[in-house]
């Protein structure tokens, strides 16, 4: 499932005028690629990764995975695509403390009644053993440590096998090593899966783990 992003633009109205945030927004990728995307506070990373995973809407300019523009759907149409296709880690890990890493990691698949319950828990306990939690399944998350917390958040995220991987500053409350070991777990599991992975971050020592880098300058994707 490729990723297109053409022209893609973002205006907020101020008093004065209108702010341009997305000037343009040029972006293609393959099933596998990896991409960090680094610049300063306001340059307009976060809004690109909010259009993105659908949870903001472009002013103008097209945004099609596997040649589907979710902003052609109805509001029913884009939360299904949204949570069929695209996952989500971000700083904070958003864990519902009342259950425990397994339930955490399940959550996403709840709205589908239809799945095979054990066919599904079979792939949150292989995901689990991936990201080397499998010794954690009954833990809450206040037993965990901030490297374990995001670490379920990423199975999390990738638990219905999504096409696009939105990862919003995922290292940016934990130290430079667990950082870099989160980096490239977050690369070898959207590879293992074929997905997109982009990752928004001010991190150089975790968009060095990345093989290609881009920044946001003046509203638009160039390279870094």
């Amino acid at each position: 499932m490729s990723l297109e992003v053409r022209d893609l633009r973002k205006s907020y109205p101020t008093r004065a005028e209108q702010l341009e945030v997305l000037r343009g927004v040029e972006l293609t990728l393959q099933p596998g690629e990896t991409v960090a995307i680094m610049g300063p506070s306001g340059s307009g990373k976060s809004t690109l990764l909010n259009i993105l995973g659908t949870l903001d809407k472009p002013t103008s300019g097209s945004v099609k995975l596997n040649k589907v523009d979710p902003f052609t759907l109805d509001e029913t149409g884009i939360a299904a695509f949204r949570n069929q296709r695209i996952g989500f880690v971000f700083q904070e890990h958003h864990l519902l403390p009342q259950c425990n890493v397994l339930e955490n990691v399940l959550i996403p698949t709840l709205v589908h009644p239809n799945l095979d319950k054990a066919q599904i828990e079979a792939v949150a306990r292989k995901l689990l053993e991936e990201v080397g939690l499998s010794h954690r399944l009954s833990h809450q998350p206040a037993e965990l440590s901030g490297g374990e917390r995001q670490r379920v958040a990423i199975a999390r995220a990738l638990i219905l096998k999504p096409a696009l991987l939105l990862a919003d500053e995922p290292t940016g409350n934990l130290d430079q090593k667990i950082a870099r070991e989160v980096g490239e777990l977050l690369i070898r599991l959207t590879r293992e899966q074929s997905a997109i992975l982009i990752a928004v971050t001010h991190s150089s020592e975790l968009a060095a783990t990345f093989p290609r880098t881009l920044k946001m300058e003046e509203g638009l994707l160039v390279p870094a």
